[in-house]
């Protein structure tokens, strides 16, 4: 996305009947700042072009006068990684101060998202002509079916051969529809079922099946169609892959299921020791902190490529622990800005475990593990990036 000039950015200041265009001269308003981008995300009318929100423009379109600060930029752009608004926008923020004196304007640019229907806090928001408003269900319906043409990552793709009967609908039902969706617009809804799962990118209507997505998150066995989707781990009684094996485990099924087996698996598997920090007083303390375990994890089950036919391997060695996820870094993630800057291989599955708690924010798995690390006393975790995985190694606190 490329800067707008002064003279684009005060034509679209002053023009009153766009739907591309949102103006306000609040700058404590997250509520409305975010509704804005979710619609401009939707693109409802079609346009395929980028959607404005201005902050510091009135709705008569002539700026307010305002000093835009850093705080208000990093406010602005935190929109993005926050998770509120799914799947993740595709946004800048710019400052452009006006050489007439009449002050700065924050500038919010929002790209079409190629998933629509897009949600904030569950609910579709989408521009009609210069307002905005809920989606219904038949507006919901037509997102949905955009989205096929669009559709560029794998897990959002038609998994032709399943049918609706391969997937656990009580999963989705009960389980993880309250979580996706707001509670009025559950009250309110009369679609069919492939209507609903395809408004949150689990069912393709145009093939009659479901996503990628949907089999992995609710499929009654993933591995008839993603053979690798399963994670592989083994204790081993030694520091090499030719020692004996002590336990070896397979976490597969739907991912729901694997995500919550493995939070119940991972604190009984770290050991923990009392240890002295003066004549005075005795704390325990942990070989690895579970949530660097966890945030490593999880950044491999989010960001694996699941068209591999190998697993997530969760290697435990007497010294130190190996993650290693199929498929290399992915889009605009490379080893030398990684771990700082991130893309999204599978933006519905990153969606899901944004939806279920299991992910806080977006782009902070890897920072807050190696926070972790350091705040225990092991040395930081070790990344290795090639062609076909990445291998995280961390070491054992001395």
């Amino acid at each position: 996305m490329t800067m707008l000039t002064e003279q684009e950015l005060l034509a679209l200041v002053a023009d009153l009947e766009s739907d591309r265009v949102e103006r306000t001269v609040s700058t404590k308003d997250p509520e409305k700042f975010c509704k804005a981008i979710c619609a401009f995300a939707n693109d409802f009318p079609n346009h395929r072009l980028p959607g404005h929100l201005l902050v510091g423009a009135d709705d008569d379109g002539v700026p307010s006068g305002l000093t835009v600060t850093d705080e208000l930029l990093l406010n602005l752009g935190s929109i993005r990684s926050d998770g509120l608004i799914l799947p993740l926008p595709a946004l800048t923020v710019q400052k452009h101060s006006l050489s007439d004196g009449r002050g700065d304007i924050a500038v919010v640019t929002v790209l079409p998202s190629d998933l629509p229907p897009v949600r904030y806090k569950g609910q579709v928001w989408i521009r009609v002509g210069p307002r905005r408003a809920i989606a219904n269900e038949t507006e919901e319906r037509l997102l949905s079916e955009r989205r096929t043409a669009l559709a560029r990552s794998f897990d959002a793709r038609p998994c032709r051969g399943c049918t609706l009967d391969d997937l656990s609908q009580d999963l989705f039902l009960v389980t993880y529809r309250n979580y996706a969706v707001d509670s009025e617009v559950i009250a309110e809804n009369h679609r069919t079922l492939p209507e609903q799962l395809a408004s949150l990118r689990f069912y393709d209507l145009n093939n009659d099946c479901p996503t990628f997505a949907g089999i992995l998150l609710f499929g009654n066995d993933p591995l008839d169609y993603l053979p690798g989707a399963y994670i592989q781990f083994v204790r081993y009684k030694g520091t090499e892959l030719t020692d004996d094996i002590q336990t070896e485990n397979r976490f597969s099924g739907d991912l729901l299921t694997v995500l919550r087996d493995l939070d119940a698996f991972l604190p009984l598997q770290i050991q923990t020791r009392p240890e002295s920090d003066s004549a005075l007083h005795e704390g325990m303390v942990s070989d690895y902190p579970l949530i660097a375990l966890r945030e490593l994890l999880m950044n491999a089950v989010m960001h694996r490529l699941y068209e591999a036919n190998g697993p997530i391997r969760f290697y435990w060695f007497t010294d130190h622990i190996e993650v290693q996820s199929p498929g290399g870094l992915y889009g605009l993630a490379t080893p030398e800005n990684f771990p700082r800057q991130n893309d999204y291989r599978n933006p519905v599955i990153a969606e899901a475990m944004k939806t279920l708690g299991y992910v806080n924010k977006y782009a902070r798995g890897v920072l807050r593990a190696q926070r972790a690390l350091t705040n225990n006393g092991n040395p930081p975790a070790e990344f290795s990036f090639q062609p076909t995985y990445v291998l995280a190694s961390i070491r054992q606190r001395a």
